[in-house]
């Protein structure tokens, strides 16, 4: 067992945080704080191939997998740039298409992705279904040879910035547990039908919620991505990569809040002396980073289950759940640390605070994890 990384991973590392560092926070915080995209830092890595990293090489890719494209995850939020669409866009839609598309739609998409020319986001969501994917209300029927879908989904990202959303349905009913079978399309942003409205939020970040509205909105059966009812299987394929992903952003974030809170701790100085000699700043700190590291070598475990083809849920719910646990904790201990300054914007912390809480609910919640652990970890009774 050897936890060196190869030469090759610490060049990734090292040029994606140099690339994301010539943006950095000065560039990121004033986005959060307004809305607004991080176009051009997304549009600088798929110019270098690190959006595709782990798409096929034959599809514009660069045939790597999900270890590093969680790497480049990280690595961009510990830079001061966290970016929700690497994890919608890259890992999800990414690896879907890549999986259960067509050869049509794997050559339409994938390269365009790759590139950072287009984004496909990803629509499962529903106001009154939450974690509960069997109670899906958003209808795919057959019309002739098409599909007509109505329905509405709720906090989907990043609609604005998408050419296309990976949409989950309800395509029929199982006869034998009731539960939904799901059918997925990939149905372009400007289609007939689709009404998207902003959905506000408090948290001050670079990506929008949108709620969506398909009224008997037409798919021609090209837009169904694998088969028609196996999207369960599908879908939770690709939540796995979600939440690894997301991991490796709640690390990053960690990373960069605590680099950010020991570079004021050891200089700020009110009693003759930098408030880090203190044990009331440091510890916490300290506590913060130690949770981060153990939360990182879950991370790279799953990661390497996923692209290994191992079993890879377990794994990825915890490294999920540990991540975003020490990202929220080392967020509230860089803004402790800063006294009064830590809500000032001219430290730009709080769009970090904003999204490592977000990120203790979705994309699965801290709640869900542990029941999942409960369950299929320790063999206690189903709780739900």
């Amino acid at each position: 067992m050897d936890f060196r990384e190869t030469s090759e991973h610490r060049d990734l590392r090292d040029t994606v945080r140099a690339i994301t560092a010539k943006f950095g926070p000065e560039y990121y915080v004033p986005r959060a704080e307004a809305g607004e995209p991080t176009a051009e830092l997304w549009a600088e890595l798929g110019h270098h191939g690190f959006l595709g990293i782990n798409l096929p090489e034959e599809y514009g890719g660069g045939g790597a997998g999900l270890v590093e494209l969680a790497m480049v995850c990280e690595e961009t939020a510990a830079a001061g740039c966290p970016m929700l669409l690497l994890l919608v866009s890259a890992a999800i839609s990414g690896e879907m298409i890549s999986d259960f598309g067509t050869d049509e739609q794997r050559r339409h998409w994938l390269p365009r992705m790759a590139s950072g020319e287009a984004k496909v986001v990803f629509g499962i969501t529903e106001p009154d279904a939450g974690s509960n994917t069997h109670r899906l209300s958003t209808v795919a029927r057959r019309d002739g040879g098409d599909f007509l879908i109505s329905g509405t989904k709720h906090y989907i990202s990043g609609v604005d910035e998408a050419e296309a959303i990976l949409l989950v349905t309800r395509s029929g009913v199982d006869e034998t547990t009731g539960h939904a079978v799901l059918s997925l399309f990939i149905v372009p942003t400007d289609t007939p039908g689709l009404v998207a409205t902003p959905l506000p939020v408090s948290a001050k970040l670079p990506e929008k919620q949108f709620v969506l509205h398909f009224d008997d909105l037409r798919a021609p059966a090209e837009w169904l991505v694998g088969e028609e009812g196996n999207g369960f299987r599908q879908v939770f394929h690709g939540l796995n990569p979600e939440r690894i992903t997301g991991a490796a952003l709640c690390v990053g974030i960690a990373r960069h809040v605590l680099h950010q809170a020991a570079e004021y701790a050891s200089t700020r100085s009110v009693w003759g002396k930098p408030i880090g000699t203190h044990q009331g700043v440091s510890h916490p700190l300290a506590k913060a980073r130690i949770e981060t590291d153990l939360a990182a070598l879950m991370t790279t475990k799953a990661a390497w289950l996923h692209d290994n083809e191992l079993p890879a849920g377990e794994a990825a719910n915890m490294a999920k759940y540990a991540a975003a646990e020490a990202a929220g904790a080392a967020a509230e201990a860089a803004i402790q640390a800063h006294g009064g300054n830590g809500l000032a914007t001219e430290y730009g912390l709080m769009p970090y605070w904003a999204i490592s809480r977000l990120l203790r609910i979705a994309p699965v919640s801290r709640e869900m994890v542990l029941n999942f652990v409960a369950q299929h970890t320790l063999g206690l009774p189903r709780s739900y």
